[in-house]
């Protein structure tokens, strides 16, 4: 068959590549020269530990997706470096204890680890905490370099064209296939067409599946200048249990109403991440806001409460802030939905909204479109 994907960001990406693994052909196309969007504002991180019970098996199948995927592309930066959540307080510690104790604990690699036992795992951790949830599952990839490394690969098969700075005006459907008409006047013939917008829900999205159950979320981050010593895993704070749905449970809701988090915090619904780049260089974030219209600066407030804590918990100074972004994702609104598919038209389908998930789940989630389509 023959495929044109709309959208150049880690979905249409991993759509791409799930086509192509299935020896189809794809034309994808790209309306900025390089993704801009949430795509490239993350972690990179392949997030298995805080992910829900319901999705756990789809994200560890992403997870050995991006694995093998890593192994074929080095690029892409592929290390499992695993996570450590580090608790702070006596309501944290219990949150970790409960994981650590929980039915899915095997599969995520959960082990809790005592303030010796996480040095010995992280020595750069010499701050002050009570414990730290390891997740051995968890791992990283390179979000800015990704994208290119996997089209070059794709490129490589002979059956793979990527249009960078082109714009999908119209799709129509023809009955027994589709076409795209882009902004420069070229008609891309296509059997199936698979729009992923990212989080552009107005305009081509709009007119091919009108108002879809998916809301935009805009996050502040920051990365700093090269750390002149590894940090061997992610780590999180104890406010990343307020939000991933894996710990949600009785110890959680202890610790919501014992423990009320830093004004800063709790009004931009915060929790720390910090990953280091393979520049040497952390990534840190984040926030969460989810009330439209955002605004076009950011505040200065989170880089601030960041700063402090990933510094308690390093026991030092950070290197100098080198980089500030906000970014904006699509997330759809039923928390039981992984993403949001719409069949627009009977060979055009529209895929958004993986939320927070989109690097993490990828993959699998390109996977799972191919098998619902019978690729």
């Amino acid at each position: 068959m023959r495929l044109v994907i709309i959208g150049g960001g880690i979905l249409g990406t991993a759509h791409a590549w799930a086509a192509i693994a299935r020896g189809h052909e794809v034309v994808q196309l790209e309306r900025e020269r390089e993704a801009r969007g949430a795509t490239v504002r993350n972690f990179g991180l392949v997030w298995v530990s805080g992910r829900a019970a319901g999705e756990l098996a789809l994200t560890l199948r992403s997870r050995e997706l991006w694995e093998e995927i890593g192994g074929r592309v080095a690029g892409v930066g592929f290390r499992p470096a695993g996570s450590i959540t580090l608790a702070r307080t006596p309501a944290e510690l219990a949150v970790a204890e409960a994981a650590a104790a929980g039915a899915t604990a095997t599969d995520r690699g959960f082990t809790l680890l005592e303030p010796d036992q996480v040095r010995a795992l992280n020595p750069a951790l010499r701050g002050k905490y009570l414990a730290g949830l390891h997740c051995s599952t968890d791992a990283a990839v390179e979000s800015r370099q990704a994208l290119p490394a996997l089209r070059a690969h794709m490129a490589a098969s002979g059956r793979y064209t990527f249009h960078e700075g082109t714009e999908a005006r119209s799709v129509l459907d023809t009955g027994s296939g589709a076409v795209v008409v882009d902004d420069q006047g070229r008609r891309h013939e296509a059997d199936l067409v698979v729009h992923c917008p990212g989080a552009a829900h107005s305009g081509l999205t709009r007119e091919l599946a009108g108002e879809l159950p998916v809301r935009r979320v805009r996050l502040q981050m920051m990365q700093t200048a090269p750390l002149d010593e590894p940090l061997t895993t992610a780590i999180a704070d104890g406010d990343s249990f307020r939000y991933y749905p894996g710990f949600a449970g009785a110890e959680v809701d202890s610790l919501a109403a014992e423990q009320s988090q830093t004004a800063t915090a709790a009004e931009h619904k915060m929790q720390l991440l910090c990953v280091q780049r393979l520049h040497g260089g952390l990534t840190i974030g984040d926030t969460h806001e989810y009330t439209e219209p955002f605004a076009f600066d950011v505040d200065e407030a989170p880089y601030e409460h960041l700063t402090e804590v990933t510094e308690e918990l390093l026991g030092r100074k950070l290197p100098p802030v080198v980089r500030r972004w906000a970014g904006v994702y699509s997330q759809s609104v039923d928390p039981d939905a992984l993403v949001t598919r719409v069949r627009a038209d009977t060979n055009v389908w529209v895929v958004t909204g993986p939320g927070g998930r989109g690097m993490t789940l990828g993959p699998a989630l390109g996977e799972q479109t191919a098998d619902q389509l019978g690729l």
